[in-house]
């Protein structure tokens, strides 16, 4: 059985799951919930890529609604991105048809996001897309 585990944001606890050999990592505050303080996933996901070197997939979670949003977390090294409340949304509002379109959406700005910015393919997307402050 392939483990998958959610709920990684610093590099000590990315170090700790490679150590005990998950086969994955998401990068999730679980909606900031416990602490709206925080850190973002976002904020986050480097220290964790950084730390997992490339040894197991990096997912990321939280407050990604739009196609930059995927764009910027892919650029910081993000495997993949899951997407929470948006396709609930369009499957409240639509049923099955409401979470098509909604990734559908999703897709196509990212698409335009990657057209905007030169990048043809997923691995086109690296760090240097994305500027510190």
């Amino acid at each position: 059985m392939k483990i998958v585990l959610k709920g990684i944001v610093t590099a000590e606890d990315a170090t700790l799951a490679l150590q005990h050999k998950v086969d994955g990592i998401i990068v999730s505050n679980h909606g900031g919930r416990g602490e709206e303080s925080g850190r973002s996933t976002i904020e986050s996901l480097p220290e964790v890529v950084a730390a997992v070197d490339a040894k197991i997939p990096v997912l990321v979670d939280g407050g990604f609604r739009r196609g930059t949003d995927i764009f910027k977390a892919l650029a910081l090294g993000a495997n993949a991105v899951c997407i929470g409340r948006p396709y609930i949304w369009g499957f409240a509002a639509y049923g099955q048809p409401g979470v098509e379109r909604c990734l559908e959406i999703l897709t196509a700005e990212l698409e335009l996001t990657m057209r905007s910015m030169g990048t043809p393919t997923l691995p086109s997307i690296t760090r240097n897309f994305v500027q510190r402050a």
